[in-house]
């Protein structure tokens, strides 16, 4: 018979208060999610009085079938699908680049970079500094200045470092012995070995990509290459712009602009919720990567 390990009182609140706080923030998070797709399919009068409150109450899909046909709204999904698959490639690039010479030990002047690298975390040049820079280098209005002028965040590039840093030196060496150059080493080592932490990266990169709206507004002047979220943002705009008094919603209606807005909300979640269960095991096991180093 196994010896169990008591548990002693202290340990036990901890537990209980750990399992009641991320009841909570779950709660929170899921929330938010969960209206959203309720109101898309509820009754817009229901909707707009507060009836609904979690679950949909009066189902239809007709909000969904409006969202659908609305002038531009393929043509802006097409353009976020651009956006972050080209812009998740590039930015893994040069992350995987960056990261992996960085884990160098000897790479010369390699603390003096790395901490380059990691100054740029604490301070930034501000918005202004930043438009500037992209106009000047004729990126404005071109998708070049949303994927390149954004292609790494410092922190996943921290985090790939990590992670090369903990594959053991043997493989690396035995690689050389046999004549390995450094690409061959990073793509038949390193890469095939780094599956968790790439998907993770990855994942982080995707989803900054997707729901992407500040900049792509600003850089992106032709409506034409705006992107879902910037598409949205206008959706709203013009809703407040018409002003409450012009809706006429009675409890026969079968749309709203309140509920238009929320189907286009959930159209933009689909895809990272199709995406998200198929890399689930990856992305458990990367957000724990660096935590422990062997």
């Amino acid at each position: 018979m196994k010896n169990k390990i008591k548990v002693g009182m202290d340990e036990k609140i901890f537990y209980i208060a750990n399992y009641i706080l991320l009841t909570i923030f779950a709660i929170m998070f899921l929330y938010p999610i969960v209206y959203v797709f309720s109101a898309s399919v509820s009754n817009p009068y229901l909707v707009e009085s507060g009836a609904v409150v979690l679950f949909p109450k009066g189902f239809n899909f007709n909000s969904f079938i409006s969202a659908m046909k609305l002038s531009g709204i393929w043509r802006a999904y097409g353009n976020s699908i651009f956006i972050t698959f080209f812009g998740t490639i590039t930015s893994m690039f040069f992350t995987l680049c960056g990261a992996y010479v960085l884990s160098k030990p000897e790479l010369k002047f390699r603390k003096f970079f790395t901490m380059m690298v990691v100054v740029t975390m604490w301070f930034d040049p501000g918005m202004i500094p930043k438009y500037l820079n992209l106009r000047d280098l004729g990126m404005i209005n071109s998708y070049t200045g949303v994927i390149l002028g954004f292609a790494i965040n410092t922190f996943n590039v921290i985090i790939l470092k990590s992670f090369f840093e903990a594959i053991p030196r043997s493989l690396e060496e035995s690689a050389r012995i046999d004549g390995a150059s450094q690409l061959q080493i990073l793509t038949k080592i390193y890469l095939p070995l780094s599956t968790s932490a790439i998907t993770t990266v990855s994942l982080f990169y995707a989803v900054s990509r997707w729901n992407g709206y500040f900049w792509t507004m600003i850089l992106l002047t032709d409506d034409t290459k705006a992107p879902l979220q910037v598409f949205l943002k206008k959706l709203i705009v013009e809703k407040n712009m018409a002003g409450e008094a012009t809706q006429m919603i009675t409890p026969e209606s079968l749309t709203s602009p309140q509920t238009i807005i929320y189907a286009v909300i959930a159209l933009s979640l689909i895809p990272i919720l199709i995406v998200y269960p198929f890399i689930q095991k990856f992305f458990k096991k990367g957000v724990t990567l660096g935590a422990v180093k062997g």
